[in-house]
């Protein structure tokens, strides 16, 4: 079977035979030393200092590492504002209500970027009670397959002290990430789409600063200590061992792929070839190949509609 949906992807024979490997205990040190490089090769991915970056992993799929970012970088006085344009950013008020983190909406047209102008205008407005400690967004909005700019929601940031958390689910390994922006907390991703690995592992990238700093609001995907036991070679629970076969090995292929790069290259020259035969097909073609508002997977979405801003206190 050929999967053509963003994720999970359709898997290589090496990747897929790396799953029959031998059954290993979570506790011994042959699955610490999987799950080390599995850390640092997530951080070499972007070229990343593990001095100021770490890689968590857990058991779970991309929505989990979002959920784990969501809870544990928003301070227990802090105030999230959620720039939504499509389904996944209506994911991250959801995680924000069941945990009852204040936060704000600015929905937007699931068609159009973010309307920076209006977020700029809600940060401005807020007062020192109600003052937003950080934006969440989605990257690449899979909805539509937009690819939300981050830049300028960085420097929106960066001008006023707050920290940016990124659902990098359907970006992470192939799209580009500025890890130098100092605004950017982290990144939350996942093992079966970019990277080309199985469902079961995600993970998030997060500044050493941002993590020592962060709350403790659940209990299975608690950042801080999931962190803290991955430094010492440890992990709280039993992890998808086979799933981190995986995952090492995808990220093994795509190193000697040419890396990030290279895999963003090789989904560009798919788009182009799906781009140069949509005409001759009977669906409506959503966007054109070269339009770098899009990413790779472009999917027909519903009409747009205003920006409105929603508050839940």
């Amino acid at each position: 079977m050929l999967l053509l949906n963003p994720g999970p992807v359709t898997l290589t024979e090496r990747v897929r035979r790396s799953l029959l490997q031998p059954d290993l205990c979570h506790r011994e040190s042959e699955f610490f030393d999987l799950q080390d490089e599995a850390r640092e090769r997530l951080l070499a991915t972007y070229s990343l200092n593990p001095a100021i970056w770490t890689a968590v992993l857990m058991t779970g799929s991309g929505t989990a590492a979002v959920e784990s970012m969501v809870a544990a970088l928003t301070p227990e006085a802090g105030r999230l504002l959620i720039v939504e344009n499509g389904v996944y950013g209506e994911r991250i008020a959801q995680m924000c209500a069941q945990y009852r983190i204040p936060h704000e909406r600015l929905v937007g047209p699931w068609m159009q970027a973010p309307d920076l102008d209006a977020i700029a205008a809600r940060l401005d407005t807020a007062g020192e009670d109600v003052r937003f400690t950080h934006l969440a967004v989605v990257h690449h909005e899979t909805t539509t397959g937009r690819l939300n700019n981050l830049k300028p929601l960085g420097d929106l940031c960066r001008a006023r002290g707050m920290g940016l958390l990124v659902d990098g689910v359907s970006s992470f390994g192939a799209e580009d990430l500025d890890f130098a922006d100092a605004s950017l907390s982290a990144v939350a991703a996942t093992a079966n789409k970019c990277l080309h690995g199985i469902p079961g592992v995600s993970f998030v990238i997060v500044r050493r600063n941002a993590l020592s700093q962060a709350v403790s609001r659940t209990y299975y995907l608690d950042l801080r200590r999931l962190a803290r036991l991955q430094d010492q070679r440890n992990t709280p629970f039993t992890p998808a061992v086979h799933a981190y076969y995986g995952l090492v090995e995808a990220l093994r292929e795509l190193s000697e792929q040419g890396g990030r790069l290279a895999r963003y290259q090789y989904y560009a020259s798919l788009a182009s070839r799906c781009g140069r035969g949509w005409p001759r097909s009977r669906s409506k073609r959503p966007c054109r190949p070269s339009s770098r508002p899009w990413s790779c997977a472009r999917i027909v979405c519903r009409p747009a509609s205003p920006t409105r801003v929603c508050t839940t206190a």
